[in-house]
């Protein structure tokens, strides 16, 4: 299990850090739902792996930024749909 958590962790740092280099480099747009998932699921991912390491702080902090990235999906999807 411990191995799965720590692939899971380093999945989410993966898919955060791209999604910056992405907005950083002008490849993605900041409001692009590429975007939104990927901070959203590297987020949640991140979620899982502190609360297993029992990092407190950094858990609430990801289930914010996970909160924020899947309630702008919601808001892109709610907008392309009249």
């Amino acid at each position: 299990m411990t191995i799965l958590v720590e692939a899971v962790g380093w999945l989410g740092a993966i898919l955060v850090l791209g999604a910056y280099i992405l907005v950083s480099t002008g490849r993605l747009s900041g409001g692009s739902p590429a975007f939104q998932w990927m901070n959203a699921l590297g987020a949640a991912f991140f979620v899982l792996n502190t609360w297993w390491h029992g990092a407190i702080p950094s858990m609430v902090l990801n289930i914010i930024w996970s909160g924020i990235g899947f309630a702008a999906l919601w808001r892109i999807r709610r907008v392309a749909r009249p």
